[in-house]
């Protein structure tokens, strides 16, 4: 299991977007131009993120997109579900039920009525990244980097930086 690329370049360009100012949005082109990313590639993102209700579009001609609720209501789960979709990572194709050994008119109830276990222990697996991913926000992630791991100016430097950009 991998996810792709573009959970990354979301979870980045959230990260930025939790500081505008209510009523503020930012344009996919400075995202891009910021992170160094494929404006089309990101754009394809942004609408898997506005289709799951994380982003809105913010129309006009300083419009762009903006978070559509709060950061500590967006966890990393809401953006990999966004971006990677719903279905299971696991997909269980019952090949125990191919055995050549079984005899496939009379196959064993543990063939037939109980799950598999190897489907269990994934799904279980599934569940514990999917609790843990669950309990990391937006607003977790904003405080990490932005109070905790870089220079004290960092925010204010990023600001300045998609303010200058919309010139």
């Amino acid at each position: 299991m991998k996810f792709s690329v573009g959970v990354e370049y979301a979870i980045h360009c959230l990260l930025y977007m939790v500081s505008l100012e209510e009523g503020k949005s930012v344009g996919i082109r400075d995202l891009a131009t910021f992170q160094g990313v494929s404006e089309t590639y990101l754009s394809k993102v942004y609408a898997k993120l506005s289709k799951l209700g994380i982003i809105k579009s913010v129309p006009g001609a300083k419009g762009g997109y903006a978070l559509a609720r709060d950061a500590e209501k967006i966890s990393f789960w809401d953006i990999v579900e966004a971006v990677e979709g719903s279905e299971s990572f696991f997909q269980c194709a019952e090949i125990r039920q191919n055995n050549i050994l079984l005899d496939k008119d009379n196959l064993p109830d543990s063939h037939t009525k109980c799950p598999c276990l190897i489907k269990v222990v994934m799904l279980e697996a599934e569940n514990e990244m999917r609790k843990y991913l669950s309990n990391k926000t937006l607003a977790w992630l904003y405080d990490e980097v932005y109070n905790k791991k870089l220079p004290k100016d960092a925010e204010k430097t990023m600001i300045e930086w998609f303010n200058n950009s919309k010139k």
